[in-house]
C-alpha cells in the first residue's frame, strides 16, 4: 500500500523550501529549496525592500517538483498542503488575482511614519487594548503608504494579501486569509475578535479589501488543475494549513501552550513565547499576534521579539569579509577568539527599522575596533555575540511583560548551527536551549496533517520530533562584562541617532 505524504511550503525572503513528510512516520522524504543562492531583495530607495510575488510562485513550483523527483514520491500520494510564509508583507492584487505592484516585504521601513501617526491619532489606550500594539510598520501601515503615494494602484486593489495568502491564491484560485494573518497585519481587533474596522476606518480602507477569513487549520481550498499540473500534484488536493513563519516555527517545535518559547535565527532573529493573557508592551517594542491555535474563548497569543539583523549580518560578512570561508569555517574562526571579542562590539541593526528600538533605523555599528589588536576572527565573533546580545536585550523586554524565558526550543539550523552563537545566547540569558531536527517546511507539512484531520491532536503530529542537543548555560563573567559594554554602546548609539 502506497504511503501518504504531506507537502510543506516555507516561503521566505531568501528562498522557498518544499518538504515532503511521510504522514505515518513523520519522516522527511525529500526537502529542496530554490533559488540555491539567496533571492534578491530590491531596494530602490534607502529603507525599502520589495520582491516580485511571482518569484515566490516560481520557486514554489521548482522546489515542489524537485522534492517529488528526488524523493521518488508520486504526486497522487500527497494528501494535503501546508504553507508557512514571511510575515508582514503586502501583496496588492486586482480582481483577476494579479499583483498590481511588487510586494512590500517585512523589512521595508517606509511605512513607519504612517503607523506612528495612526498610533498618535487613535491613542495609546485604544491601540494597546484592541491591537495589543502600535500599527507600527506592519501591513496596514504599508497599505496606507500605497494609498497616499500610489493612488492609481490603490484604486485598482481588489484584495490585499499576505505572502502566504498569495501563494494559496495561486494554488487554489481562492483569495482568503486567517485570524493569525490579520493579526500580523495589525488588522485584528482582540476586543471584538474580528477585523479591526476602527483602524480600517482611520486609514480610509474599504472593508472589501480584506479577503474572507478562514481557520488556520482546515480546508482553505483545493488545487486547481493548472496549479496541480505546474507542481506535479493531483487536482483537488486540499490546502489545509497556513501561518506566518514565526507562529509556524513555534508549531514546528511543538510550542503551543502558555509559557513555551521558540526561537529562530535565519535572515532575521525571533524569540516567540506563547501566552494566554492579552499582555502588551506600552512602548510596542515587541509584538503580539494570534498564535496558530488562538480561539476567542481559549486565547493563545504569540509574544514576538524580532531582531531584523541576524543571519543577514552573517551573510554580509561572508560576502564582504570572509568570502574564502564557508559558514562552518566562519564559526570555527569565531571560536578562535575569547568570549567578549577583546572589547570589540557589533550592533547588528542594519536591516531596516528595528521594532524593539522604537522603529528606529540606526544601521549597523562596529564599536571599539583596535587596528593593532583585532583581526577578522574578532569581527566574526563580535557579530555572533552582538546578535545574541540583541536577543538578550529583547528578552528583557519580554520579561517585563511577565514572560519567563527559562527554556528555548530551536531548530538546529541557521545561526543555531554555530556553537559560539548558541552558547553565548544560553550563557547571557541563563536559558537552556533545546535543539531539534526540524524546520519550517516540515512543520507546515505536519500542520497540513492537523488541518486535514489526519492527526487527532498536534501532539500526535509531532510525536516523531527528536531533540538532538541541549545547550546548558554556564557562568561566564567575561561575557557578562561584554554584554554590559554592548548595552552602554547601544544606548550611546541611540542617543547619537
Amino acid at each position: 500500500m502506497a504511503e501518504n505524504y504531506l507537502l510543506g511550503l516555507d516561503v521566505g525572503s531568501s528562498s522557498v523550501k518544499a518538504s515532503l513528510v511521510c504522514a505515518e512516520t513523520g519522516r522527511v522524504a525529500g526537502s529542496v529549496f530554490f533559488p540555491q543562492t539567496e533571492e534578491r531583495i530590491v531596494s530602490v530607495q534607502p529603507g525599502w525592500a520589495e520582491q516580485e510575488a511571482d518569484w515566490w510562485w516560481q520557486n514554489v513550483q521548482r522546489s515542489t517538483r524537485a522534492a517529488l523527483e528526488r524523493s521518488g514520491v508520486e504526486g497522487r500520494q500527497v494528501i494535503a498542503v501546508g504553507i508557512s510564509y514571511q510575515m508582514h508583507g503586502l501583496v496588492c492584487v486586482d480582481a483577476c488575482g494579479q499583483p498590481l505592484r511588487p510586494a512590500i516585504i517585512w523589512c521595508d521601513s517606509r511605512a513607519v511614519p504612517y503607523g506612528r501617526r495612526a498610533f498618535e491619532a487613535l491613542g495609546q489606550d485604544e491601540c494597546l487594548s484592541r491591537l495589543l500594539g502600535s500599527p507600527g510598520n506592519f501591513t496596514a501601515a504599508k497599505l496606507a503608504w500605497v494609498k497616499e503615494n500610489e493612488p492609481d494602484v490603490f484604486r485598482r486593489i481588489h484584495h490585499i494579501l499576505l505572502p502566504g495568502d498569495y501563494i494559496a491564491l495561486r494554488l487554489t484560485g481562492q483569495a482568503c486569509t486567517t485570524v493569525s494573518g490579520l493579526s500580523e497585519a495589525m488588522l485584528w481587533d482582540y476586543s471584538t475578535e474580528s477585523p479591526a474596522q476602527f483602524l480600517m476606518d482611520y486609514y480610509g480602507f474599504p472593508s472589501e479589501l480584506l479577503p474572507p477569513v478562514m481557520p488556520t487549520f482546515g480546508d482553505q481550498g483545493r488545487l486547481t488543475a493548472e496549479a496541480a499540473a505546474l507542481l506535479g500534484l493531483q487536482e483537488g488536493t486540499p490546502v489545509t494549513y497556513r501561518a506566518g513563519d514565526q507562529p509556524n516555527n513555534a508549531l514546528s517545535l511543538g510550542v503551543l501552550n502558555a509559557g513555551e518559547i521558540a526561537a529562530t535565527a535565519g535572515t532575521s532573529g525571533v524569540v516567540y513565547g506563547v501566552s494566554e493573557h492579552a499582555a502588551c508592551d506600552p512602548q510596542s517594542r515587541v509584538n503580539v499576534f494570534a498564535h496558530v491555535n488562538h480561539q476567542a474563548l481559549t486565547k493563545r497569543l504569540g509574544i514576538l521579539l524580532c531582531v531584523n539583523g541576524t543571519g543577514i549580518l552573517n551573510a554580509w560578512l561572508h560576502r564582504n569579509v570572509a568570502p574564502d570561508l564557508s559558514y562552518a569555517q566562519m564559526n570555527d574562526a569565531a571560536a578562535q577568539t575569547p568570549a567578549g571579542s577583546e572589547g570589540l562590539s557589533l550592533l547588528p541593526f542594519g536591516n531596516g527599522a528595528e521594532r524593539m528600538l522604537g522603529d528606529r533605523e540606526t544601521g549597523c555599528s562596529v564599536v571599539g575596533l583596535d587596528f593593532n589588536r583585532h583581526n577578522r576572527n574578532h569581527l566574526l565573533r563580535a557579530a555572533q555575540e552582538g546578535i545574541a546580545f540583541a536577543f538578550k536585550h529583547g528578552i528583557d523586554i519580554m520579561a517585563s511583560m511577565g514572560m519567563d524565558v527559562n527554556t528555548i526550543h530551536a531548530g538546529h539550523a541557521n545561526m543555531f548551527l554555530s556553537p559560539v552563537f548558541r552558547q553565548t545566547l544560553a550563557d547571557i540569558t541563563g536559558a537552556s536551549i533545546l535543539l531539534f531536527d526540524t524546520d519550517g517546511a516540515a512543520g507546515a507539512a505536519k500542520g497540513a496533517g492537523i488541518g486535514l484531520g489526519y492527526y487527532a491532536t498536534p501532539a500526535e503530529a509531532f510525536r516523531s520530533l527528536q531533540r538532538i542537543d541541549t545547550v546548558t548555560p554556564q557562568d561566564n563573567a567575561p561575557l557578562r562584562r561584554a554584554y554590559d559594554l554592548w548595552e552602554n554602546r547601544l544606548k550611546n548609539n541611540l542617543q547619537i541617532k
